[in-house]
């Protein structure tokens, strides 16, 4: 049984003060990512299964990447959404986050891609239809219509090392400072340096 959607069907908002939960912004992220069609599109490209504990591995993503705004570091964190529970429902386990992360070879990774560029397109069609149009960026009082700016800087990441020759970035801290991209126009993340997710697995 699959047990990717219809959690948000169950919400109310209520002032009595009963069946509260922390983190309430997760809800957000999470409701964001159903609404856009970006769970349902991943899961559509990731390998399905059945049977009773059969979590879609689309879900499973979307509940890490939850988490992560949380505060995770491992994946053992995944229960931080235990926290959830009233809101969610059940959460994946630390062993089925392990088994969703491990099926990402590079022909998925692909696909997954493929799955977020369309519903960048879609969430994009959507800014474009609001009142006041989509984003585009004002330089020295001139609209930029048409254009979109890639913000590219480097991100600190602290990580000690006691390797002999290890120095310094150059704000004096250790770890590692890969570069990002991101949307100006609408402050997304499009992408991170490689090494950055060699460095987290």
């Amino acid at each position: 049984m699959s047990k990717s959607s219809g959690w948000d069907q169950r919400l109310i908002v209520s002032s009595d003060g009963k069946g509260l939960v922390g983190h309430a912004g997760a809800v957000l992220l999470r409701k964001c990512a159903d609404r856009t069609g970006l769970t349902r599109g991943l899961n559509q490209v990731l390998p399905r299964g059945n049977g009773p504990g059969w979590w879609d591995r689309g879900t499973v993503l979307i509940s890490l990447a939850v988490v992560i705004v949380l505060g995770a570091t491992s994946m053992s964190d995944i229960a931080l959404l235990a926290h959830q529970g009233l809101v969610f429902g059940g959460r994946p386990s630390e062993a089925t986050v392990r088994r969703t992360l491990a099926g990402l070879d590079e022909k998925t990774l692909k696909r997954i891609g493929t799955a977020r560029a369309k519903v960048r397109a879609h969430v994009w069609a959507l800014l474009a239809r609001r009142p006041q149009g989509f984003p585009w960026l004002s330089v020295a009082g001139k609209l930029l219509t048409g254009w979109v700016v890639i913000d590219l800087d480097a991100t600190l990441i602290t990580a000690h090392s006691d390797k002999q020759g290890a120095a310094a970035t150059f704000k004096k801290g250790y770890g590692f400072h890969p570069l990002g991209a991101w949307c100006a126009n609408t402050s997304e993340c499009l992408a991170v340096g490689a090494h950055v997710i060699r460095f987290w697995r």
